[in-house]
């Protein structure tokens, strides 16, 4: 059974910086495209980013770009998101998502196959 666990949510100030995790566990994801999307209170889910099997290429969505980083851990088979200048617009819940039956990376959530439960990110002013 694939599980994606998300974890280093938190409340934070203005400007401040977070770190997110994702342990992907019963699966070896070395070769698959993984991102990151979110879901803002009333708002619809959205990418933040994604990036190639081997970590050569990412995208990031204009409103994170210069401000978030993905990065992954093929040996230890984790993602991560790296979090900086934060503002309040940032807040949501946080997903991580892998794509295990397509070969080309998109922002599209509906190639993604295996989602985990989210964490939470509140960016108070």
């Amino acid at each position: 059974q694939v599980q994606l666990v998300e974890s280093g949510g938190g409340s934070v100030q203005t400007g401040g910086s977070l770190r997110l995790s994702c342990a992907v566990r019963g699966y070896n994801v070395a070769r698959d495209c993984m991102g990151w999307f979110r879901r803002a209170p009333g708002k619809e889910r959205e990418a933040v980013a994604y990036i190639a099997f081997d970590g050569g290429y990412t995208i990031h969505t204009d409103p994170v770009k210069g401000r978030f980083k993905i990065s992954r851990d093929n040996a230890k088979n984790i993602l991560y998101l790296q979090m900086n200048n934060l503002k309040p617009e940032d807040t949501a819940l946080y997903f991580c998502a892998a794509s295990r039956s397509h070969s080309i990376c998109t922002l599209d959530a509906a190639r993604y196959d295996d989602w985990g439960q989210g964490t939470q990110v509140t960016v108070s002013s």
